[in-house]
Protein backbone atom coordinates (compact mmCIF):
# COMPACT_ATOMS: atom_id res chain seq x y z
CA UNK A 1 0.00 0.00 0.00
CA UNK A 2 0.93 3.55 -0.57
CA UNK A 3 0.36 6.22 2.29
CA UNK A 4 1.59 9.20 3.53
CA UNK A 5 2.51 10.10 7.39
CA UNK A 6 3.42 13.41 8.70
CA UNK A 7 6.21 13.08 10.90
CA UNK A 8 6.89 16.10 13.90
CA UNK A 9 10.60 15.77 14.97
CA UNK A 10 10.08 18.06 17.79
CA UNK A 11 12.19 19.12 20.53
CA UNK A 12 15.06 17.65 23.17
CA UNK A 13 14.99 13.82 22.57
CA UNK A 14 12.46 13.52 19.82
CA UNK A 15 14.52 13.83 16.42
CA UNK A 16 16.63 11.59 18.51
CA UNK A 17 13.67 8.66 18.90
CA UNK A 18 11.94 10.05 15.91
CA UNK A 19 15.32 8.48 13.79
CA UNK A 20 14.52 5.02 15.51
CA UNK A 21 10.75 5.63 14.60
CA UNK A 22 11.86 6.31 10.88
CA UNK A 23 14.03 3.58 10.36
CA UNK A 24 11.46 0.82 11.56
CA UNK A 25 9.12 2.78 9.40
CA UNK A 26 11.17 2.01 5.93
CA UNK A 27 12.15 -1.46 6.91
CA UNK A 28 8.82 -2.42 7.35
CA UNK A 29 8.21 -0.80 3.85
CA UNK A 30 10.57 -2.75 2.44
CA UNK A 31 10.35 -6.04 3.84
CA UNK A 32 6.42 -6.35 3.17
CA UNK A 33 6.14 -3.95 -0.09
CA UNK A 34 4.66 -0.87 1.00
CA UNK A 35 5.36 2.48 -0.29
CA UNK A 36 5.67 5.16 2.62
CA UNK A 37 6.22 8.82 1.76
CA UNK A 38 7.26 10.19 5.11
CA UNK A 39 7.26 14.08 5.48
CA UNK A 40 9.19 15.97 8.28
CA UNK A 41 7.94 18.80 9.86
CA UNK A 42 8.75 21.82 12.04
CA UNK A 43 6.94 21.30 15.37
CA UNK A 44 6.47 22.77 19.42
CA UNK A 45 9.80 24.67 20.47
CA UNK A 46 11.93 24.37 17.34
CA UNK A 47 9.12 25.69 15.34
CA UNK A 48 8.57 28.56 17.66
CA UNK A 49 12.34 29.17 17.15
CA UNK A 50 11.78 29.15 13.27
CA UNK A 51 7.76 30.30 13.07
CA UNK A 52 7.31 32.20 15.92
CA UNK A 53 4.68 29.89 16.72
CA UNK A 54 4.14 25.96 17.46
CA UNK A 55 2.20 24.62 15.01
CA UNK A 56 2.67 26.60 11.75
CA UNK A 57 -0.19 26.62 9.22
CA UNK A 58 1.77 24.58 6.82
CA UNK A 59 2.22 21.71 9.45
CA UNK A 60 -1.11 21.61 10.26
CA UNK A 61 -2.20 21.87 6.95
CA UNK A 62 0.31 18.69 6.34
CA UNK A 63 -0.82 16.81 9.08
CA UNK A 64 -4.74 17.43 7.96
CA UNK A 65 -3.87 15.75 4.30
CA UNK A 66 -1.44 12.55 5.75
CA UNK A 67 -3.07 9.14 6.65
CA UNK A 68 -1.17 9.39 9.96
CA UNK A 69 1.05 11.41 11.91
CA UNK A 70 4.21 10.52 13.96
CA UNK A 71 4.90 12.93 17.19
CA UNK A 72 8.43 12.67 18.84
CA UNK A 73 8.31 15.27 21.86
CA UNK A 74 8.14 18.56 22.41
CA UNK A 75 8.81 21.19 24.76
CA UNK A 76 12.05 22.20 27.34
CA UNK A 77 13.32 25.25 29.78
CA UNK A 78 14.46 27.34 26.55
CA UNK A 79 10.37 27.85 26.44
CA UNK A 80 8.92 27.70 29.38
CA UNK A 81 9.46 30.59 31.40
CA UNK A 82 6.37 32.08 33.35
CA UNK A 83 6.30 34.82 30.99
CA UNK A 84 6.68 32.69 27.96
CA UNK A 85 4.52 34.58 24.93
CA UNK A 86 3.74 31.03 23.46
CA UNK A 87 4.79 27.54 24.87
CA UNK A 88 5.25 24.25 22.44
CA UNK A 89 2.33 23.03 24.59
CA UNK A 90 0.20 24.83 23.13
CA UNK A 91 0.62 23.57 19.88
CA UNK A 92 -0.25 19.99 20.87
CA UNK A 93 -3.39 20.74 22.32
CA UNK A 94 -4.26 22.43 18.99
CA UNK A 95 -3.52 20.01 16.43
CA UNK A 96 -5.49 17.61 18.94
CA UNK A 97 -7.96 19.21 18.52
CA UNK A 98 -8.05 20.35 14.84
CA UNK A 99 -7.39 16.67 13.94
CA UNK A 100 -10.27 15.94 16.33
CA UNK A 101 -8.16 12.93 18.11
CA UNK A 102 -10.45 12.75 21.39
CA UNK A 103 -9.42 9.46 22.36
CA UNK A 104 -5.45 8.55 23.63
CA UNK A 105 -4.56 4.82 24.21
CA UNK A 106 -2.11 3.87 26.14
CA UNK A 107 -1.18 0.46 26.76
CA UNK A 108 0.79 -0.54 29.67
CA UNK A 109 2.77 -3.92 29.35
CA UNK A 110 5.04 -5.72 30.99
CA UNK A 111 7.77 -7.90 29.63
CA UNK A 112 8.83 -10.77 31.43
CA UNK A 113 12.35 -9.87 31.04
CA UNK A 114 11.74 -6.33 32.13
CA UNK A 115 9.97 -7.40 35.42
CA UNK A 116 13.24 -6.20 37.51
CA UNK A 117 13.29 -3.09 35.73
CA UNK A 118 10.25 -1.43 37.73
CA UNK A 119 10.89 -0.04 41.27
CA UNK A 120 7.31 -2.44 42.42
CA UNK A 121 8.03 -6.08 43.36
CA UNK A 122 8.24 -8.62 40.19
CA UNK A 123 5.13 -10.37 41.54
CA UNK A 124 3.33 -7.18 41.61
CA UNK A 125 3.94 -6.22 38.20
CA UNK A 126 4.28 -9.93 36.55
CA UNK A 127 1.48 -10.46 34.06
CA UNK A 128 -0.21 -6.40 33.64
CA UNK A 129 -1.63 -6.21 30.67
CA UNK A 130 -4.10 -2.92 30.54
CA UNK A 131 -5.17 -0.23 28.32
CA UNK A 132 -5.87 3.48 29.21
CA UNK A 133 -8.35 5.34 27.02
CA UNK A 134 -7.69 8.90 27.88
CA UNK A 135 -10.22 11.55 27.20
CA UNK A 136 -8.16 14.13 24.90
CA UNK A 137 -10.10 17.00 22.96
CA UNK A 138 -11.59 18.70 26.55
CA UNK A 139 -11.59 19.33 30.12
CA UNK A 140 -9.50 21.17 32.26
CA UNK A 141 -6.85 21.43 29.34
CA UNK A 142 -9.34 23.42 27.22
CA UNK A 143 -11.59 25.51 29.74
CA UNK A 144 -11.32 28.86 30.07
CA UNK A 145 -8.41 30.36 31.78
CA UNK A 146 -8.06 33.28 33.37
CA UNK A 147 -4.59 34.65 35.42
CA UNK A 148 -4.51 38.04 37.46
CA UNK A 149 -1.15 38.75 40.06
CA UNK A 150 -2.88 37.56 42.70
CA UNK A 151 -5.40 34.88 41.17
CA UNK A 152 -6.33 32.37 38.71
CA UNK A 153 -8.46 29.84 37.16
CA UNK A 154 -8.70 26.90 34.68
CA UNK A 155 -12.01 25.67 34.25
CA UNK A 156 -13.13 22.32 33.54
CA UNK A 157 -15.82 21.29 31.30
CA UNK A 158 -17.30 18.00 30.20
CA UNK A 159 -20.65 17.60 28.17
CA UNK A 160 -22.80 14.65 27.50
CA UNK A 161 -21.73 13.74 24.28
CA UNK A 162 -18.39 14.10 24.98
CA UNK A 163 -18.31 11.47 27.38
CA UNK A 164 -20.74 9.09 25.66
CA UNK A 165 -17.71 9.12 22.37
CA UNK A 166 -15.13 8.28 24.79
CA UNK A 167 -16.96 5.42 26.68
CA UNK A 168 -17.81 4.07 23.34
CA UNK A 169 -14.28 4.04 22.30
CA UNK A 170 -13.48 2.35 25.85
CA UNK A 171 -16.11 -0.49 26.00
CA UNK A 172 -15.55 -1.30 22.22
CA UNK A 173 -11.75 -2.29 23.25
CA UNK A 174 -13.02 -3.59 26.15
CA UNK A 175 -14.79 -6.33 24.20
CA UNK A 176 -12.07 -7.35 22.68
CA UNK A 177 -9.92 -8.06 25.59
CA UNK A 178 -11.40 -9.15 29.36
CA UNK A 179 -14.44 -7.41 28.77
CA UNK A 180 -14.06 -5.26 31.89
CA UNK A 181 -13.78 -1.60 31.53
CA UNK A 182 -12.75 0.62 34.95
CA UNK A 183 -14.51 4.13 35.33
CA UNK A 184 -12.17 7.32 36.86
CA UNK A 185 -13.23 9.96 38.56
CA UNK A 186 -13.76 12.11 40.90
CA UNK A 187 -17.44 12.20 41.72
CA UNK A 188 -17.41 12.70 45.92
CA UNK A 189 -16.22 16.19 44.99
CA UNK A 190 -16.42 17.44 41.20
CA UNK A 191 -19.63 18.03 39.20
CA UNK A 192 -18.43 16.92 36.10
CA UNK A 193 -17.34 13.95 37.76
CA UNK A 194 -20.73 13.78 38.77
CA UNK A 195 -22.06 13.42 35.27
CA UNK A 196 -19.40 11.80 34.05
CA UNK A 197 -21.04 8.83 36.41
CA UNK A 198 -24.10 9.14 35.38
CA UNK A 199 -23.63 9.20 31.89
CA UNK A 200 -21.47 6.16 32.18
CA UNK A 201 -23.53 4.46 33.68
CA UNK A 202 -26.77 4.72 31.41
CA UNK A 203 -24.76 4.35 28.36
CA UNK A 204 -22.95 1.14 29.31
CA UNK A 205 -26.19 -0.16 30.75
CA UNK A 206 -27.96 0.20 27.65
CA UNK A 207 -25.18 -0.46 24.47
CA UNK A 208 -22.65 -2.41 26.58
CA UNK A 209 -24.61 -4.63 29.23
CA UNK A 210 -21.50 -7.59 28.14
CA UNK A 211 -18.99 -5.78 29.87
CA UNK A 212 -18.68 -5.34 33.77
CA UNK A 213 -18.17 -2.04 34.77
CA UNK A 214 -16.73 -0.52 37.70
CA UNK A 215 -16.11 2.83 39.23
CA UNK A 216 -13.41 4.14 41.08
CA UNK A 217 -12.31 7.49 42.43
CA UNK A 218 -8.81 8.94 40.90
CA UNK A 219 -7.18 8.75 44.50
CA UNK A 220 -8.21 5.30 45.01
CA UNK A 221 -7.27 4.08 41.20
CA UNK A 222 -3.98 5.91 41.79
CA UNK A 223 -3.34 3.41 45.12
CA UNK A 224 -4.49 0.50 43.29
CA UNK A 225 -2.39 0.69 40.34
CA UNK A 226 0.76 0.23 42.57
CA UNK A 227 -1.12 -2.19 44.59
CA UNK A 228 -3.00 -4.33 42.91
CA UNK A 229 -2.29 -3.26 38.87
CA UNK A 230 -3.22 -6.85 37.03
CA UNK A 231 -6.81 -6.70 38.27
CA UNK A 232 -7.33 -3.59 35.86
CA UNK A 233 -7.98 -4.32 32.22
CA UNK A 234 -9.45 -1.12 30.39
CA UNK A 235 -9.41 2.15 32.21
CA UNK A 236 -11.36 5.44 31.02
CA UNK A 237 -11.07 8.39 32.55
CA UNK A 238 -10.82 12.59 31.65
CA UNK A 239 -8.04 14.40 30.26
CA UNK A 240 -5.97 15.42 33.35
CA UNK A 241 -6.43 12.34 35.41
CA UNK A 242 -5.69 10.43 32.35
CA UNK A 243 -2.30 12.62 31.75
CA UNK A 244 -1.26 11.80 35.53
CA UNK A 245 -2.30 8.06 35.90
CA UNK A 246 -0.61 7.09 32.47
CA UNK A 247 2.77 8.28 34.01
CA UNK A 248 2.37 7.20 37.56
CA UNK A 249 1.24 3.43 35.01
CA UNK A 250 4.38 3.55 33.14
CA UNK A 251 6.34 2.72 36.13
CA UNK A 252 4.57 -0.44 36.11
CA UNK A 253 6.55 -1.54 32.95
CA UNK A 254 9.83 -0.08 34.15
CA UNK A 255 10.62 3.20 32.44
CA UNK A 256 8.38 6.09 30.88
CA UNK A 257 10.19 5.46 27.72
CA UNK A 258 8.60 2.13 26.91
CA UNK A 259 5.17 3.27 26.55
CA UNK A 260 3.57 4.35 23.53
CA UNK A 261 0.41 5.88 22.49
CA UNK A 262 -2.42 6.93 19.36
CA UNK A 263 -4.60 9.43 19.70
CA UNK A 264 -7.79 8.64 17.53
CA UNK A 265 -11.03 10.65 16.13
CA UNK A 266 -14.17 9.52 14.42
CA UNK A 267 -11.69 8.34 10.91
CA UNK A 268 -8.30 6.47 10.95
CA UNK A 269 -5.78 8.99 10.79
CA UNK A 270 -4.44 9.21 14.20
CA UNK A 271 -1.52 11.08 15.73
CA UNK A 272 0.83 8.24 17.61
CA UNK A 273 3.94 9.39 19.90
CA UNK A 274 5.71 7.81 22.59
CA UNK A 275 4.16 9.18 26.24
CA UNK A 276 7.80 10.46 27.69
CA UNK A 277 8.86 14.17 27.56
CA UNK A 278 11.24 15.63 25.80
CA UNK A 279 14.32 14.99 28.19
CA UNK A 280 16.45 17.95 27.19
CA UNK A 281 19.06 16.81 29.77
CA UNK A 282 19.98 13.96 28.12
CA UNK A 283 19.45 15.41 24.68
CA UNK A 284 22.41 14.59 22.33
CA UNK A 285 23.81 12.08 23.77
CA UNK A 286 22.42 8.83 22.22
CA UNK A 287 20.93 6.90 24.99
CA UNK A 288 16.84 8.08 25.00
CA UNK A 289 14.97 5.01 24.93
CA UNK A 290 13.24 4.80 21.18
CA UNK A 291 11.22 1.82 22.39
CA UNK A 292 7.95 3.79 23.13
CA UNK A 293 8.23 5.20 19.69
CA UNK A 294 8.92 1.78 17.92
CA UNK A 295 5.70 0.66 19.55
CA UNK A 296 3.51 3.62 18.56
CA UNK A 297 4.80 3.17 14.81
CA UNK A 298 3.09 -0.60 15.38
CA UNK A 299 -0.03 1.36 16.83
CA UNK A 300 -0.21 3.86 13.80
CA UNK A 301 0.33 0.37 11.36
CA UNK A 302 -2.40 -0.76 12.98
CA UNK A 303 -4.74 1.64 13.95
CA UNK A 304 -4.56 3.87 10.61
CA UNK A 305 -3.28 2.47 7.91
CA UNK A 306 -5.15 -1.31 8.61
CA UNK A 307 -1.99 -3.38 8.59
CA UNK A 308 -2.31 -5.64 11.58
CA UNK A 309 0.06 -8.64 10.37
CA UNK A 310 3.33 -5.60 10.05
CA UNK A 311 2.16 -4.36 13.62
CA UNK A 312 2.54 -7.65 15.07
CA UNK A 313 5.68 -8.49 13.27
CA UNK A 314 7.00 -5.05 14.76
CA UNK A 315 5.85 -5.42 18.62
CA UNK A 316 7.20 -9.04 17.87
CA UNK A 317 10.59 -7.40 16.95
CA UNK A 318 10.82 -4.96 19.72
CA UNK A 319 10.25 -7.56 22.30
CA UNK A 320 12.89 -10.04 20.84
CA UNK A 321 15.22 -6.90 20.95
CA UNK A 322 14.30 -6.37 24.57
CA UNK A 323 14.49 -10.13 25.45
CA UNK A 324 17.56 -10.03 24.18
CA UNK A 325 19.09 -7.38 26.46
CA UNK A 326 19.17 -4.52 23.64
CA UNK A 327 18.23 -2.33 26.62
CA UNK A 328 19.20 1.64 26.69
CA UNK A 329 20.42 3.30 30.16
CA UNK A 330 16.92 3.50 31.45
CA UNK A 331 16.18 0.08 31.39
CA UNK A 332 20.13 -1.50 31.99
CA UNK A 333 21.09 -3.07 35.23
CA UNK A 334 23.50 -1.69 37.73
CA UNK A 335 26.51 -2.68 35.98
CA UNK A 336 25.41 -3.61 32.99
CA UNK A 337 26.55 -1.94 29.28
CA UNK A 338 23.82 0.22 28.03
CA UNK A 339 22.48 0.02 24.33
CA UNK A 340 22.48 3.19 22.38
CA UNK A 341 19.67 4.84 20.64
CA UNK A 342 20.19 3.85 17.46
CA UNK A 343 21.46 0.70 18.22
CA UNK A 344 18.29 -0.39 19.84
CA UNK A 345 16.12 0.69 16.75
CA UNK A 346 19.08 -1.61 14.92
CA UNK A 347 18.20 -4.40 17.05
CA UNK A 348 14.50 -4.52 16.63
CA UNK A 349 14.90 -3.89 12.48
CA UNK A 350 17.35 -6.80 12.06
CA UNK A 351 14.54 -8.86 13.89
CA UNK A 352 11.75 -7.43 11.93
CA UNK A 353 10.62 -10.26 9.54
CA UNK A 354 7.07 -11.33 7.79
CA UNK A 355 5.32 -14.08 9.51
CA UNK A 356 6.38 -17.82 8.66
Amino acid sequence: MRAHIAVLPGDGIGPEVIAAGIGCLRAVAARFGHEFELTQLPFGGAAIDAHGEPLPAATLNACRAADAVLLGAIGGPKWSAPDAPVRPEAGLLRLRKELGVYANLRPVKVHPELRDASTLKPEVVSGVDLVFVRELTGGIYFGDKTRAATRATDTCVYTAAEIERIVRVAARLARTRRRRLTSIDKANVLETSRLWRAVTTALMAREFPDVALEHQLVDAAAMHLIHRPRDFDVLVTENMFGDILTDEASMLAGSLGLLPSASLGEGRRGVYEPIHGSAPDIAGRGIANPYGTIYSVALLLRHSLGLETEAAALERAADEALAAGARTLDLSAAGAAATSTLAAADAVISRLRPPA
